[in-house]
């Protein structure tokens, strides 16, 4: 197979790889008969492709470039198994392919470096994530991302229920008090004063345990954000004991044993939507007060020559936006020119890599949550 499956971005080949550089992007399907119509469009995509080499004066480096990609287009098993877009990047040395679960538009060029930016965008908020399914009874530990989420294996000899972990300090109201409701559910006990004290204790002791544990054994080496699903009684106990940094302002409220793994994912795919969207807010007030004081621009002149010099912390680019041309990486020079040219392809494209290169961060955002009009909008490290 001439061609290898990328799953992280980006990739080594992103940078360096000398042209010509082959990007291209398409939405596909899942399922039959939907799937089938994948390799129509490919087809297509690569004819375009071929004209666009056709105009460069070594013709000959286009039958090397083309290779995997023909082979991909005769694949059948590729087709069978496409999720809802893919990504694919060639040079002359690797084609790198990337099956993607998100949609993205068509998109195929020619150019000296690669286009970036519909990857970027894909890749930008995949930032992963660990929950904790929290009873009174026990506690589970999931990690994942928007994409998909599994279980994370607790040791074998750690306890996890709440008769485990408390074993003889468990209360004698606690143990002789009747409760029901299901795994996870609500517990209702029969008695009033000492009794639901003793209780109060029990429930504190042991989220105390689940608090220090999972910091110990999950929080503190992966450093993600965790989100408690819980009924909605047990979220203010926890939080009031909790001393975990990485503990989110906000959870689930519904039992995990309630769920299936759709709904749960469904349910934790908004709280990041809810964090993605207050980074971008951030970045965005980030870059108003950068720009009142000298220290961000929207100026896309000014912004190439910083970018240049390594003066770029964070850029924030216009998801739709091109402006057909190029950046010279070696001496800064930027030159306009038809995107249908394969020495051309997007002067915001090439931005963005630059930024990269220099180890800044970069965020493609929609039309309206943009805080310019000019497509671009940069923050300054000095």
């Amino acid at each position: 197979m001439r061609y290898e499956i990328a799953q992280n971005f980006p990739k080594d080949m992103i940078f360096g790889e000398p042209g010509p550089l082959i990007s291209l992007y398409q939405p596909t399907h899942r399922s039959f008969p939907e799937n089938k119509q994948g390799p129509i469009v490919f087809k297509n995509l690569l004819r375009k492709l071929e004209s666009s080499l056709a105009q460069r004066p070594d013709g000959d480096s286009s039958e090397a470039i083309m290779k995997p990609l023909y082979e991909i287009r005769d694949d059948s098993d590729f087709w069978m198994h496409t999720l809802d877009g893919i990504a694919v990047f060639a040079s002359q040395n690797r084609c790198v392919v990337y099956l993607l679960q998100t949609p993205v538009k068509e998109y195929a060029v020619v150019a000296e470096r690669f286009h970036i930016k519909p990857l970027i965008r894909v890749f930008q908020f995949t930032e992963e994530y660990q929950l904790l399914g929290l009873s009174r009874e026990n506690f589970s530990i999931y990690q994942g991302n928007r994409f998909g989420l599994e279980e994370l294996p607790l040791p074998q000899d750690a306890p996890r229920t709440m008769k485990e972990v408390l074993g003889s300090e468990l209360s004698a109201p606690y143990l002789s008090h009747g409760s029901y409701g299901g795994a996870g559910g609500t517990t209702m006990y029969h008695g009033h004063g000492d009794v639901k004290q003793e209780i109060d204790k029990d429930t504190e002791k042991y989220f105390r345990y689940v608090d220090t544990f999972v910091f110990e054994n999950y929080s503190k080496s992966a450093k993600l954000p965790l989100i408690p699903v819980a009924l909605k009684e047990y979220h203010s106990d926890f939080r009031k004991i909790s001393n975990n940094p990485y503990l989110y302002e906000k959870g689930i409220h519904k039992s995990v044993d309630g769920m299936d793994p759709d709904e749960l994912l469904e349910r934790t795919r908004a709280i990041i939507d809810e964090i993605h969207s207050e980074r971008i807010r951030k970045a965005t007030e980030s870059f108003a007060k950068a720009e009142a004081g000298s220290m961000g621009s929207s100026d896309r002149s000014r912004i190439v020559r910083a970018a240049f010099e390594g003066r770029v912390e964070t850029l924030l680019i216009e998801a739709d936006r091109n402006v057909p041309g190029k950046i010279d990486f070696e001496t800064g020079k930027v030159e306009s020119g038809d995107i249908d040219h394969p020495q051309f392809d997007d002067i915001l494209d090439d931005l963005a890599e630059l930024v990269l290169s220099n180890n800044g961060t970069v965020l493609i955002l929609d039309q309206e949550a943009m805080p310019t009009d000019t497509g671009v909008a940069a923050i300054y490290r000095y």
